[in-house]
This record gives structure tokens, sequence and C-alpha cells, in this order.
């Protein structure tokens, strides 16, 4: 199904004003049929007069045929019309229009609601969610505008494993908009919970192919090398490859997904804990490591600086207790509490 514009019809307002003066003379026309047509004197009524009269009353009821034709758009907005259940064309750009007025705008995402911008009023309508659901249901029942704005879609978080199979949460937004409206309407059922299905098949599929956090021996972009990739790590990357995959899924609905970002990422709390007790472990051994690093670089700086003074000869077992007793100092968590030798050094 082919996008159609529908061109040269914003003659709305003028369709409206000749309608109004139509309906005023009609309304006019009528009331002098019947009121000349009655003779002051006989009380007959005219024939000609009474013709005229009912001329005009039937006038009244055809100029309202013209009404429904007529089609207001604000910015960004466009409207998908039918006739007689085949495609007709679509309005876009803001203006005032007339149609056939036996046209029909079908837009089936028109009630549903996602959480998304543009569904939601904030945390009023969130509070008194039946009370709104009914006001809406009232104001947008003829209301069938197909929104040509940038949307901002944000799922519900997800529960997926990584490629490690650890239980993984994560939440994304995506940014998109309609780009042909023809593609929206007829060739999905419903193209909002089309494009939020299609958001979360995407997610599972690449976040199963990443680790939480880098690990040896995973290939993430399947060139047979391991890498360094990982959700948390390549948070762009993974985000750009989601995008992909969902404007891959969704280009035959007529949608374009303009960004996906990832809104939420955390283990699942049945693993949350041991992998804050796992990564404080990492943490304690690479900080043990520098320090014993630092600890042995001072030690071998200061025997040199005593050799190099000559201020102490040291034979094998000193030096062995002197470097032990610095590793302690230097590598221990508490304070060093030491013992003054007023003696001789053996």
């Amino acid at each position: 199904m082919e996008e159609k514009i529908i061109k040269g019809r914003r003659i709305g307002l003028a369709v409206a004003v000749a309608d109004v003066i139509a309906y005023i003379a009609a309304v006019a026309l009528m009331i002098y049929g019947f009121v000349a047509g009655i003779n002051d004197a006989d009380e007959i009524v005219s024939a000609p007069h009474f013709v005229l009269a009912v001329v005009c009353l039937v006038l009244l009821f055809v100029l309202w045929i013209p009404i429904p034709g007529l089609k207001i758009l604000r910015p960004q907005e466009a409207y998908v019309l039918t006739l007689f259940g085949r495609y007709y064309g679509t309005l876009k750009g803001e203006g005032f229009y007339w149609v056939n007025p036996f046209c029909t705008a079908i837009n089936p995402a028109s009630d549903t609601r996602l959480g998304q911008s543009g569904d939601v009023n904030g945390a009023v309508a969130a509070a008194n969610a039946a009370t709104e659901r009914a006001k809406n249901e009232l104001i947008k029942l003829h209301d069938k505008r197909i929104s040509l704005k940038i949307m901002t879609l944000s799922n519900s978080r997800q529960k997926i494993n990584d490629c490690l199979g650890n239980p993984v949460e994560i939440g994304i937004a995506v940014m998109w908009k309609v780009v042909d409206t023809a593609k929206a309407v007829f060739n999905v059922d419903n193209y909002k919970e089309y494009l939020s299905l299609q958001c979360d098949s995407a997610v599972r599929d690449i976040v199963k192919i990443y680790p939480y956090d880098v690990s040896e021996g995973v290939d993430t972009t399947g060139d047979g090398q391991p890498d360094e990739g990982s959700l948390r790590g390549s948070s762009e990357l993974v985000a750009e490859r989601i995008r992909g995959k969902i404007q891959d899924k969704v280009k035959e609905a007529g949608l374009e997904i303009i960004e996906a970002r990832i809104t939420y990422l955390a283990y699942s709390t049945e693993i949350a804990a041991a992998m804050l007790q796992r990564q404080q472990a990492a943490a304690i051994i690479d900080a043990r490591k520098m320090i014993v690093d630092g600890a042995v670089g001072m030690v071998e700086m200061a025997l040199e600086r005593l050799n190099e003074g000559g201020m102490v000869t040291l034979d094998e077992e000193r030096k062995a207790a002197m470097v032990s007793n610095l590793l302690v100092v230097l590598c221990g968590n508490k304070d060093a509490q030491p013992i003054v030798n007023s003696g001789s050094l053996y």
C-alpha cells in the first residue's frame, strides 16, 4: 500500500462560509414562504409559496451533507481517508480542508495507550485512570488524526538472560514517528501495539548476545574473535544495534526509528546480591594488587637508598627480615605499632 497525498482541497473555509450563507437564506425563504402563503382574509395556503417553503425545508437537510467533509489539521498531523471501503488518500499539512463528505477517517491506534508521549497526561491521569479513560473516549470518539510528530515509547522493564545465562533487567526508550500513513494504517492491525511488541522482541534478540559485564572468550560482534563488548560498557553500541533491529521489523509498518536508549540496566533481584559480592571481591583483589605492587617498589627503593649511602650493611637474613617488616607495615589494614630496640642490632 503506497501513500497518496490529497492536494488542492484547502477550501474548507470557503465551503463553510457558503454553506452557512445558503443555510441562512434557506431559513429566511422558508419563513417567507409560510408567512406569505397564508391568505389573511380566507386563510387559504397559496400553492407556489407553500412549494417554496417545502423546497427550502428540504434544502435545510441537504445543506448538512457537506459538513462532515470539513477537516481541520494542525501542524504534523494527518488524516487517512477511505471511501466506501477503498483507500481515498491522505491529508497532510496544517489547514482547513474540504473533501468528499462520504469519506471516513481511519486510525486503528487512536485509542491505544502504551504509556508513551502523546498517550498519557502525567501523574494525575495515572491516579485517575478510569475517569480519564472515559473522558478520552468521549473526546476522541471521532478524532482519527494520525500524529506525525516524534514520539517516545518507554516499554516496561524486561527480564532477559544475557549470553552467560545471568538474568538481567533492562528498559529502553525508543524515539519514533510515522513516515508513511497508508502503511501504518493498512499494513498492520495497530501500529502502536506492533511497535511495542517489536521493541520487546528486538531487545531480547540483542541482549542475549552480550554479557552484562566484560567476560573472557565472548564474541559479541559475530566475527569469531573474543572482544570486550558488554551491556554495561558498550551501552551506546547495544542501543544502536537495538535501534537497527527494530527499524528492520517496523519498516513495512511505515514507521521510522530515530533513536533507542537504554534507560535501566541491572542484574535481576535474585542474583543482584551475589553479583554485588562478586564485584566487591574483584575490586578488593584489584586494590590489594595495587597496594602490593606499590609496597614492593617502596621496599626496593629503601634498600637501594641504604646501600647507596652506606649507612647500614645488612646480610641476606637481615634484608629478608627488613623486607618482611616493611611489607607488613605497607600492606596492613591497620596502623603499625613499632617496637623500639635500644640495644645492639645483634
